[in-house]
């Protein structure tokens, strides 16, 4: 039977695009607490079921889909610009295809408006009125107001009509970098992007016998499966070593190892590599929100989609691509050699290197020389840097790497970095391999 917290999640899902809820009605409605309405409401905003708004509410929106996640919704405009809504509530689920600045005369400005766009103005009341009548949302920045003709069309044809105290230059450049924000999450690749789902996944139940497992085994190839109960919750996990020396009339409760490691569909692939090699693992349940199993990921999926996400072009850059884009390989024959430039977004407030962008050249100088030596990835164990002496911006590194110690499944790195041959930081990594 499913919890009081799934109940809710599920009467969130249920209920249409754009519908009001609140803690009093949710609890009211399936009899709970307010407390528990509380907690399923956050997580319901959390999985993109609902967003809450400053004086208007909690409101039932689309959830997105992961090629659709750099369109925002207006309601998340709201937020984003911490506005005020003055008319058009219940357009706040709709989503924006783009938004408009209008700063030109009406007749110029009418040629770029189009439904589902987001236009934002100031305080010009005709501007307002047109635009809502052409089918897209206003944003009217600097605190203005707007007259309560415009509100009433807002409310009838359920567009929002939004005010900020934000400049329009202000607002372009927030809502642009929630875009571009948006666009970097989209290529996370996440294990529901690469799990096996249930339909494909072979599992055993808790009445099962080690002979199920025999059975499974000479069926797929395969020798590691999750253990499930009668409401498809992970109890356990079974390997060869697990089976070894049993009979096979043994249960396989009797011989599965218990509580083991599962993770989540929005679990990211970094952390699942990070697990499978720190644990020494080769294959992880993945389950839902109520903890039953939806399918597993193995240790081939997830190095599959390390190398696919290197290999992809990027739109959105994070600051660490900016930093490795900037490191240069200048190894010749045993030598190895590399060289970075130090521009404006690697500095801290001071005009020098920061602690952070100088551990990034370091790991990733370490990752492109262990690849030399060894195929796949590594998750970092431990990095002893020294800071020397402070590099200025505009000014290059010259890395100079050297490998002391490499196994099958651990690296040792000593990198030293020069400016203008004076030594300026010296590291030791330490990492474990992926194979």
């Amino acid at each position: 039977m499913a919890t009081k917290h799934e109940q809710i999640i599920g009467y969130i899902t249920k209920l249409q695009i754009g519908e009001k809820i609140s803690v009093r009605s949710i609890a009211k409605a399936l009899l709970v607490s307010e407390g528990t309405a509380y907690r399923a409401i956050k997580e319901a905003e959390n999985q993109g079921l609902v967003s809450t708004i400053e004086r208007v509410g909690t409101i039932r929106i689309e959830k997105k889909r992961k090629e659709n996640i750099e369109k925002l919704t207006y309601a998340e405009v709201v937020n984003i610009v911490e506005g005020q809504v003055l008319g058009g509530r219940k357009g706040l689920h709709k989503t924006l295809n783009r938004f408009v600045i209008g700063a030109m005369k009406l007749d110029a400005m009418m040629r770029y408006v189009e439904a589902g766009n987001l236009l934002i103005v100031g305080n010009r009341d005709q501007v307002h009125k047109v635009g809502l009548e052409a089918g897209t949302a206003v944003l009217i920045t600097g605190g203005f107001d707007t007259s309560s003709e415009v509100i009433k069309l807002a409310d009838q044809l359920e567009l929002p009509i939004i005010s900020t105290s934000y400049d329009t230059f202000t607002v372009a450049a927030m809502i642009n970098r929630a875009i571009y924000d948006q666009l970097i999450k989209k290529e996370i690749v996440l294990v529901d992007d690469i799990l096996i789902p249930i339909v494909n996944t072979f599992y055993l139940t808790m009445q099962n016998t080690v002979e199920k497992w025999h059975d499974l085994n000479k069926k797929t190839g395969h020798s590691r499966y999750p253990v499930i109960d009668a409401q498809m919750k992970v109890q356990g996990m079974v390997a060869a070593k697990d089976v070894l020396g049993a009979s096979k009339s043994t249960p396989i409760e009797k011989v599965m190892t218990s509580n083991p490691i599962v993770v989540k569909e929005q679990t990211s692939i970094a952390t699942v590599a990070h697990l499978l090699v720190w644990e020494g693992i080769e294959l992880l349940p993945v389950i839902d929100q109520a903890s039953k199993l939806i399918g597993v990921v193995s240790r081939q999926d997830v190095l599959k989609a390390l190398q696919m996400v290197q290999r992809q072009p990027h739109v959105g850059e994070t600051i660490e691509e900016i930093v490795t884009s900037r490191i240069e390989d200048r190894s010749s024959g045993d030598r190895l050699s590399f060289i970075c430039e130090i521009i404006p977004q690697m500095t801290n407030q001071l005009g020098s290197i920061s602690y952070g962008v100088m551990t990034t050249i370091v790991t990733e100088v370490g990752r492109q020389v262990l690849r030399k030596h060894k195929k796949g990835d590594l998750v970092v164990e431990d990095i002893t840097l020294y800071f020397i002496k402070p590099v200025q911006i505009e000014s290059t590194l010259h890395i100079l790497p050297k490998v002391l110690e490499i196994g099958r499944k651990h690296g040792k790195i000593d990198v030293e970095l020069y400016h203008e041959e004076v030594i300026v930081g010296k590291a030791i990594m330490r990492a474990q391999l992926i194979e």
